[in-house]
């Protein structure tokens, strides 16, 4: 009897011819070929489908333009006229000055202690750095630094023995007060000159080099007035010297706000 279809020679049936392929192995392949085909769907940006997704997503966005800044305001041409009394140490806020504002010159006005208050009301200057007390009728001022006290006398004084001074140390002393005094000190007991107030500083120190009297000032103008006959000592119990930044009452002028600004450590960008 015939049989029903062919086998292999391990006994199975042979599969018939146009059969195709193993149902599984087909649909492998299928789902294969149409991930393939929507991978490239998606990547091409020219498709319907790209065109969608962008809509979807809104797009690239785009940034608002930045709004422009405010124009500074102008300085004037200048110059700014500030006025030192001796022995004040502008030198750092001078070089600050000279640094943002290059084109605005600075003159700086030397002044004595008699005409600190006058070169400010009559004009003679914009603003400057005065030593207190002062009559501030018609003036704004802000402390800037104080000064130590100290006590100048002669290099050969019995007062050198000492590293500092205190007022009880200068009775009996001959104490000379210039005709307008940086420091306003009172000590008891000291022995007043036989002769008429020196003008200036640098003349009282003068008459002390000679070997006649002390004198009591503000550390910068012993420096300033220093001289190899003389020495200074520290003077621990009296008063210290104040020195502050002047400028008349009123609107103040943009040239002495952007000064202001420096002594105050304001930076370059920086509003008041």
């Amino acid at each position: 009897m015939a049989a029903s279809g062919a086998r292999d020679g391990r006994g199975g049936k042979k599969p018939q011819r146009g059969s195709g392929a193993p149902k599984g192995r087909s649909g492998g392949a299928s789902k294969s070929a149409a991930s393939k085909a929507g991978a490239s769907r998606g990547k091409n940006p020219g498709t319907k489908s790209g065109k969608h997704a962008a809509a979807r997503t809104g797009g690239a966005k785009k940034t608002a333009p930045a709004a422009p800044a405010a124009p500074r305001t102008a300085l004037p041409a200048g110059p700014f006229r500030l006025g030192a009394i001796e022995g004040a140490t502008p030198g750092k806020w001078i070089d600050v000055w000279k640094e943002r504002m290059p084109g605005i010159p600075l003159d700086l006005v030397a002044l004595d202690l008699g005409d600190q208050r006058a070169a400010l009301t009559d004009g003679a200057v914009d603003a400057a750095l005065v030593r207190l007390p002062i009559d501030r009728t018609g003036l704004q001022a802000i402390a800037l630094y104080d000064e130590v006290p100290v006590v100048v006398c002669a290099a050969d004084s019995h007062l050198t023995a000492a590293d500092e001074l205190t007022l009880a140390d200068l009775a009996g002393e001959v104490v000379i007060v210039p005709e307008h005094p940086p420091l306003d000190v009172v000590v008891a007991g000291a022995v007043p000159p036989r002769f008429a107030p020196p003008a200036t500083v640098g003349q009282a120190i003068e008459t002390v080099a000679a070997g006649v009297g002390v004198v009591i000032v503000p550390m910068s103008l012993a420096r300033l007035h220093h001289r190899k006959d003389i020495a200074s000592r520290p003077l621990v119990d009296a008063p210290v010297s104040p020195v502050a930044l002047a400028w008349p009452e009123g609107e103040t002028p943009p040239l002495v706000e952007a000064f202001i600004g420096i002594v105050r450590g304001r930076t370059a960008n920086s509003s008041r």
